[in-house]
């Protein structure tokens, strides 16, 4: 999808002049104009942009929020209480940089379930896939980062918890807590680092983002059929078919998202983390923000040892494990067939994966005992299970359904005829079959 000649003409002087020397209005034409598209996109693939527009709002809310931050223990909690009450619209900037930071990975999970529903990480888009867990992890380390930062009750304890966990990993795992921590234990120097990093991690995604987007205009983009585009009449332009339809998913979410901002800001965050940091007082449960809580799960779902690796390290290679699997998932699908529409059992595993996560999620929050404990372990069974066992067997046994021949037949099928079609497409003949 990405061959062809460039359409774009300068109609001014002054355009042409700009061409010449430096072809950005080019680029952008063919990016986000010209740009062909598969004409069957769902709304699911808006969530792309989404995430290009929450990060913006979360890099701009968050230049501004740094001018009036001290990452200094003994005033943190104070400047965060002044940005909220002194700061002209400090509120506001405060509560869309924390809500933002929740409603972006509520798009990128509805972004990474899409990948795995129809299959975007199968060949040739397995370095796509890759740069987007590249980009996620970033999230996560800029997330963990950032809610330490108001320093209330759950930002020190929490950063306590989960850099002590580093202490298991044998040989290193002391030097990586110490690296992290600035010292033996948090305090003023773990700030300072986790502000600095916080504030440089997302000018690293923005640019991991820049090759990720490269890489999709490179491959094309996959569509709910999972099939390659075969002719012109498989696409669309970008702009206007595929930019209505991402302006609409975009407003729609961000409606959402300020009804949280405006009416119940605090809603996603924990009450402990609205009182001072106090080293000497531990809350009674310590969780981490909601978007981590199906690893949390995991993390402690391994309560017994392994042969020579106790329950602490075996914990904490499970919870990576459990994002390191993801980089591997284009190798492990072993079906010739992209999208879970044409694959009856896949899509039967597949929801329930997506119910497994949002009950590990659930069990993350809840107190690492009784029941809860048993229902991690098989939570988490389940979901490296999906990835190591049911992904490559199903590859091999599932008998798939019939695939149309094209994108256009697949359209043209599921509207009834041609009247489905966007205005000044010509309609594919239908396929007999």
């Amino acid at each position: 999808m990405s061959e062809g000649h460039s359409t774009y003409t300068p109609k001014t002087g002054l355009g042409r002049w700009v061409d010449a020397r430096m072809p950005l209005p080019r680029l952008v034409y063919d990016s986000f104009i010209a740009y062909p598209v598969p004409r069957n996109l769902n709304y699911a693939w808006t969530f792309g942009g989404i995430l290009s527009i929450m990060l913006v709002a979360q890099i701009l809310t968050g230049i501004v929020l740094a001018m009036h931050y001290i990452s200094d223990t003994t005033l943190a909690f104070g400047s965060v209480e002044k940005i909220m009450r002194d700061v002209n619209s400090g509120w506001l900037l405060r509560y869309l940089h924390a809500n933002g930071a929740s409603f972006f990975f509520i798009a990128v999970y509805i972004h990474i379930f899409r990948g795995l529903y129809y299959g975007s990480y199968k060949a040739p888009r397995e370095l796509l896939w890759i740069l987007g867990c590249i980009i996620y992890l970033l999230m996560m380390a800029t997330g963990f980062m950032g809610y330490v930062l108001p320093w209330g009750q759950m930002s020190f304890w929490g950063a306590t918890v989960i850099t002590g966990f580093f202490t298991a990993i044998p040989l290193v795992g002391d030097w990586i807590q110490q690296l992290l921590l600035g010292g033996f234990a948090v305090d003023n120097p773990t700030l300072n680092r986790f502000f600095a990093l916080h504030y440089l991690l997302p000018f690293m995604i923005a640019g991991v983002v820049v090759l990720h987007i490269w890489a999709l205009h490179v491959t094309g983009q996959n569509n709910p059929t999972g099939i390659d585009v075969k002719s012109k009449t498989d696409t669309v332009a970008f702009t206007p078919y595929a930019t209505v339809k991402d302006a609409l998913g975009m407003v729609v979410f961000l409606l959402v998202y300020a009804y949280f901002v405006f009416y119940i800001p605090n809603y996603l965050g924990h009450p402990d983390n609205y009182v001072l940091a106090d080293p000497l007082k531990t809350p009674a449960h310590i969780v981490p923000e909601w978007y981590f809580l199906p690893f949390y799960a995991i993390l402690r779902a391994i309560t017994f040892n392994i042969g020579p690796i106790d329950s602490k390290l075996g914990g904490v290679l499970a919870m990576f494990g459990a994002i390191a699997v993801l980089f591997f998932v284009p190798w492990l699908d072993t079906s010739k067939v992209r999208s879970a529409v044409y694959r009856p059992w896949f899509r039967l595993f597949f929801w329930l994966f997506v119910a497994d996560c949002i009950l590990l999620g659930w069990l993350g929050s809840r107190p690492a005992e009784g029941a809860y404990v048993l229902m991690a372990q098989m939570g988490t069974l389940f979901y490296f299970a999906f990835f190591l066992v049911i992904m490559p067997v199903l590859g091999l046994v599932e008998t798939p359904r019939r695939l149309p021949n094209s994108i256009t037949e697949a359209v043209l099928e599921k509207n009834g005829g041609a009247g489905g079609q966007p205005a000044g497409v010509a309609a594919a003949p239908q396929s007999k079959g």
